[in-house]
């Protein structure tokens, strides 16, 4: 039984690849899909028209007032949506457009090539190939993309190929460390956190930072097949930039909506340790990658997380100013490693398995 739209999976299990990438399924003109990427679903979604936008222009002002309304409507958009695109980043246009068509070239690779970086076990600091998911039926699926992944802070990883990579992605990934950085900053201020405590706190000096590059090539189902099915992400911020076609899709108060985001702009999300550090004020949302017929779509993301070895739990002046601590404390490096290897089959996330009930108990797995 194909999984469905209703039967959320709730765990990726290490990365496999096929047989071959899917851009050379997608390029063989099969009009059906194979039955193990089967995933029924509904693509359709709404148009976010009120998704929140921030002028990080404003957040760094010398206008006291222009700042103090621009850090209101950051902390509003993380408490709401968990969602916001970011404009006047201070990133160059020539640098985002430069990471996205060295990602495309990436995947205009050679098989063999490619396959250089079949993950062998999941802390591989490089690793490409399909990704799978297990659904409730406990059946594998694969995913409708093709992606590499790279650790890149705070040991730098990139693939050999192509040659003009590793300059740009190198750059791409300092100047969004440093972004990520500042929002941060900027959202412990509004907490009314030390800069140093949070500094300290999630150790940002040895931040751990992951570089994505997918591709979702044309799929003759897009209601047959996922890119990536709904789920949240690890980590405080997550930056997605992608080359014109969109594809996210987010979830808020139980309707999906078209994360549209314009060029130029940074989509970027609450990942689940900014809701653990800020004891459930900001929201880490479900989103999801969907496909379509007409056009093939590449898109970047960043994951900046504090270090791997940060113990992450509610920073505690919130906790003593709420009464009570709403999760329980993890390793940063022990979360990721039970997005593999320890999640329910029951629709719950790790996340919400941390999450300490009214009785003083949490869940464990």
């Amino acid at each position: 039984m194909a999984a469905t739209a209703t039967q959320v999976p709730t765990c990726l299990s290490p990365p496999q690849p096929t047989s071959c990438g899917v851009k050379l399924l997608a390029e063989s003109s099969s009009t059906t899909i194979p039955s193990n990427f089967t995933f029924t679903n509904d693509p359709t979604a709404s148009i976010a028209d009120s998704l929140p936008t921030i002028d990080f222009s404003l957040l760094t002002s010398a206008n006291p007032d222009q700042r103090s309304k621009a850090i209101h409507l950051l902390a509003k958009a993380c408490e709401e949506w968990g969602f916001f695109v970011l404009v006047n980043h201070g990133i160059p246009k020539t640098l985002l457009k430069a990471i996205i068509d060295a990602s495309s070239e990436y995947f205009e690779l050679p098989e063999e090539e490619r396959r250089r970086y079949e993950p062998k076990s999941p802390s591989d600091p490089i690793k490409a190939g399909t990704g799978r998911l297990i659904d409730t039926e406990n059946q594998r699926v694969h995913l409708w993309r093709d992606y590499i992944k790279c650790y890149v802070h705070p040991e730098f990883h990139c693939p050999h190929k192509p040659l003009m990579l590793r300059d740009i992605l190198f750059e791409f990934c300092e100047r969004t460390r440093l972004l990520a950085r500042k929002l941060i900053h900027v959202i412990g201020e509004k907490l009314e956190l030390e800069q140093e405590y949070v500094d300290e706190a999630l150790d940002l000096d040895s931040t751990f930072q992951l570089f994505a590059a997918n591709m979702y090539p044309l799929c003759p189902q897009p209601d047959q097949a996922i890119g990536i099915p709904p789920h949240t992400d690890p980590g405080l911020f997550t930056f997605l930039i992608h080359n014109g076609v969109d594809g996210l899709q987010i979830e808020h108060d139980g309707k999906w909506f078209n994360a549209d985001s314009p060029n130029d702009s940074i989509l970027v999300n609450v990942a689940d340790h900014l809701q653990i550090f800020s004891n459930g004020r900001y929201k880490s949302v479900k989103h999801r990658a969907v496909v379509n017929n007409e056009r093939e779509r590449v898109s970047v993301v960043v994951s900046n997380g504090p270090s791997g070895e940060t113990v992450v739990g509610p920073a505690a002046p919130l906790v003593m100013k709420d009464g009570r601590s709403l999760y329980q404390p993890m390793k940063y490096t022990d979360y990721m490693d039970s997005l593999l290897t320890k999640c329910r089959l029951n629709g719950g996330t790790i996340l919400e398995q941390l999450m300490i009930k009214e009785d003083n108990s949490a869940d464990y797995y």
